[in-house]
């Protein structure tokens, strides 16, 4: 399927360890030259949701220029996200828009983008049965094999254990924020217990990690950009990664990770940043 290597999921399926992010890449013109791109450096994994407001555009591009790679469907792996306005009762209609917006035939991996609900505080205790409501709606659809695989975006310890007691079908992923300083030791912990797949999102830092002298330091040691070092330390321990640019220099540059090896000295100074810092959103208080 994939140029890059893979990960298996508890479904079975392969999803490439490389895939693009496409969080703010708006505008079909837009979205072309990136997915455009992202095929020809070796991409076979994108990335969309709904708030993202580009899931048909990513539909049509990859439809247009799959041929132009001797590519069809099932070379790619597409992965959306559920809506924080649809979570509960609305959460069938979304993920059936989303399948719409695409228009591939199915999608490879869907997630619950947010523990949370849109318009209810976060200590609202109507959450959880919200949370409860789309995951079942998931799971009907992935039984209907319209989402190939289910699983979670930005879910807390708490959050993850709640859903594994209480799902019919297990969560084939976790996608949250991590990178050097924020190392997310006890939720890898969980999901390599539970068998749920572990990725990685913001991986740059919102590129405030690329002028971090430790990340420098070891760019410059192994000849490779900031970007590619912390792409590489994360991919190195088996989490993928979705890095997200328009510019189609910086997306072959982003691809070009599977080629070198971070020593573990390196790899240690890396992983010594954790802080616990977060750039994006904490879903800590969700109850």
């Amino acid at each position: 399927m994939s140029t890059s290597p893979s990960v298996r999921l508890n479904t079975g399926a392969q999803m490439p360890l490389l895939g693009l992010g496409t969080y703010k890449l708006v505008g079909a013109e837009n979205v072309l030259q990136a997915v455009d791109a992202a095929l020809a450096a070796g991409y076979r994994s994108f990335d969309s949701a709904a708030v993202y407001r580009n899931e048909a555009d990513v539909g049509r591009a990859l439809k247009e220029l799959l041929p132009k790679y001797g590519l069809s469907r099932e070379d790619v792996f597409i992965t959306s996200k559920l809506g924080p306005k649809d979570q509960g009762a609305g959460a069938m209609e979304g993920a059936m828009c989303s399948l719409t917006q695409l228009d591939l035939g199915y999608i490879d991996l869907y997630l619950i983008h947010w523990p949370g609900t849109q318009g209810l505080d976060v200590t609202d205790h109507k959450n959880p049965g919200n949370r409860a409501t789309s995951w079942a709606a998931m799971e009907e659809l992935h039984a209907q094999g319209k989402l190939k695989a289910i699983g979670v975006s930005n879910y807390t310890p708490t959050h993850m254990r709640e859903l594994l007691q209480s799902c019919k079908v297990p969560p084939a992923l976790l996608q949250v924020e991590f990178h050097p300083r924020l190392c997310q030791f006890e939720l890898r912990a969980l999901c390599s217990e539970s068998g749920v797949c572990f990725q990685a999102y913001t991986s740059l830092g919102r590129a405030e990690l690329l002028t971090d002298p430790v990340v420098l330091e070891v760019a410059k040691n192994c000849s490779r950009t900031p970007a590619q070092v912390l792409l590489r330390w994360a991919v190195q321990q088996n989490i993928g990664v979705l890095p997200k640019s328009s510019s189609p220099e910086r997306i072959r540059n982003n691809a070009d990770i599977f080629d070198f090896t971070l020593c573990d000295e390196d790899m240690a100074k890396l992983s010594g940043l954790d802080c616990g810092q977060r750039f994006c959103w904490d879903p800590s208080q969700v109850v």
